[in-house]
């Protein structure tokens, strides 16, 4: 029996042990506006990452309102205290819907980008995509800078899951920019199959 209980034991601190760390690094999109946070889609993100043979622990350090430069004021803190292996970057929304320069964001994002290598955790990021609030010169501008900086990094770079939910009204809020808690599941599985083969 003490054997028994020893080898569950040494299983169940491989399996931790074995387990990576993802840090989302968000703003309302993945903070669960209007929601308890458990309900938000990376509070389902390990579960939906273990149907694709993936153990990772999700860290949820979203705010929602934050910025891109908001979030290079806060990384640093939540590098050291968590320790991840990996970054998903899922900011630049804010900025597009105050106006911000392309260039100014994109310096920001790489600036994350570069603090996330140092910390020997590896940065994936996440395409967004605003409303042509600025026009659609703009908006292109802002959308294109995604990818590019991806290719530069040589990061990663997922696909924006806004872009499915907002074309179902009965998943989006009132304000017609934030989803539903019933959305989250959805959301969750979504970025599990588009994040998976980069852990």
């Amino acid at each position: 029996m003490i054997r028994l209980f020893s080898l569950i034991f040494i299983f169940s601190f491989s399996a931790v042990a074995n387990s990576s760390t993802l840090l989302v690094l968000g703003d309302s999109l993945s903070a669960g506006y209007n929601m308890p946070i458990e309900k938000a889609w990376p509070s389902l993100l390990s579960e939906a990452l273990e149907k694709h043979n993936k153990t990772i622990q999700v860290v949820n350090g979203s705010i929602s309102g934050d910025t891109t430069g908001n979030g290079l004021s806060r990384l640093p803190q939540l590098l050291e205290q968590h320790k991840p292996d990996y970054v998903l970057i899922e900011l630049g929304a804010n900025d597009g819907l105050r106006g911000f320069s392309p260039k100014l964001v994109s310096n920001t994002l790489t600036d994350l980008i570069s603090i996330t290598k140092q910390s020997n955790a590896s940065p994936i990021l996440m395409q967004i995509r605003i409303p042509p609030n600025y026009g659609k010169r703009y908006s292109n501008a802002f959308y294109q800078m995604y990818p590019k900086i991806a290719e530069q990094e040589n990061i990663p770079i997922i696909p924006f899951f806004l872009e499915h939910v907002v074309i179902k009204p009965e998943w989006m809020m009132d304000d017609g920019l934030h989803p539903k808690p019933e959305a989250q599941p959805w959301i969750a599985e979504f970025v599990a199959t588009s994040l998976y083969e980069h852990l």
